[in-house]
């Protein structure tokens, strides 16, 4: 059976090669995880565990999950955050928090809370501003664009999403929280993800605007490999830490509007 296909410059894997390849892995993690049970490694987790996530959906949530986790094993306990998108399996990561519609991976994923695109403005805007009471009625406002990787000038609204404004931002900026920050001063109206905007609107900095008009709210899942698709140096229990704080603490959105 031939593995590799060699050449003057290069060495490569045949097909045949990348399946033993493959299970050669498989192999060698069951043998870690078999070590580790016979050696009650089972009991505490030990390694780096690696999760991934949003920056600032990281800084809010999971990195407070994390430093428990770690105050709870400051002997064999070891963390990574990592703040960009990433291939589970070929990197090794533990954990990876996803937010929206997964598609289909072939690795295990949990619900556990839902995030809401929210449109929000300051209270001192709207003594200058009339609210707006339907979707068309932003095209009678400043508009702050968000350039990140959920921006995009054709604003959905409905359950379905079906319905649709298109809006012509005047003020552009390429993060969301300069966005927010903007919004926070009374320029104008934007639109980011509630949880992005959470400690405004809880602040009372800034408040939302058609909510009875979105769409619906975007999954949150916690996803990670298993079996096969498993990092070799990863132990089993190390990553069911974090997993079962977030399940107790769900995300979920809560408008906050002004009063009548």
């Amino acid at each position: 059976m031939r593995l590799l296909t060699r050449t003057t410059r290069s060495v490569k894997l045949t097909q045949a090669g990348r399946g033993y390849l493959d299970d050669c892995r498989r192999i060698l993690a069951d043998m870690a995880d078999a070590d580790a049970a016979a050696a009650g490694a089972h009991g505490n987790p030990s390694g780096t565990l690696i999760v991934t996530g949003s920056l600032i959906f990281g800084q809010i949530y999971v990195l407070p999950i994390l430093l428990d986790y770690l105050d709870r094993f400051p002997v064999t306990g070891r963390s990574l955050f990592v703040d960009r998108l990433v291939n589970v399996v070929e990197e090794g990561i533990d954990v990876a928090v996803r937010i929206g519609h997964l598609p289909d991976s072939g690795l295990s994923a949990i619900r556990v809370g839902s995030v809401q695109r929210v449109i929000c403005g300051a209270p001192a805007y709207f003594e200058q501003h009339v609210m707006p009471r339907t979707p068309a009625d932003l095209v009678h406002h400043r508009i702050i664009g968000p350039t990140g990787a959920w921006a995009s000038p054709e604003w959905h609204f409905g359950p379905e999403g079906r319905s649709s404004v298109t809006v012509h931002p005047q003020l552009f900026c390429n993060t969301n929280e300069a966005a927010i920050s903007a919004a926070e001063q009374g320029w104008g109206l934007t639109r980011v993800l509630s949880y992005q905007v959470e400690p405004a609107l809880a602040a009372g900095r800034v408040v939302t605007v058609l909510d009875d008009h979105m769409e619906k709210p975007l999954p949150i899942h916690v996803i990670h490999a298993e079996g096969r698709r498993a990092a070799v140096a990863r132990r089993p229990r190390r990553h069911q830490v974090p997993i079962s704080r977030w399940r107790a603490g769900r995300v979920a959105y809560q408008p906050r509007q002004l009063g009548p």
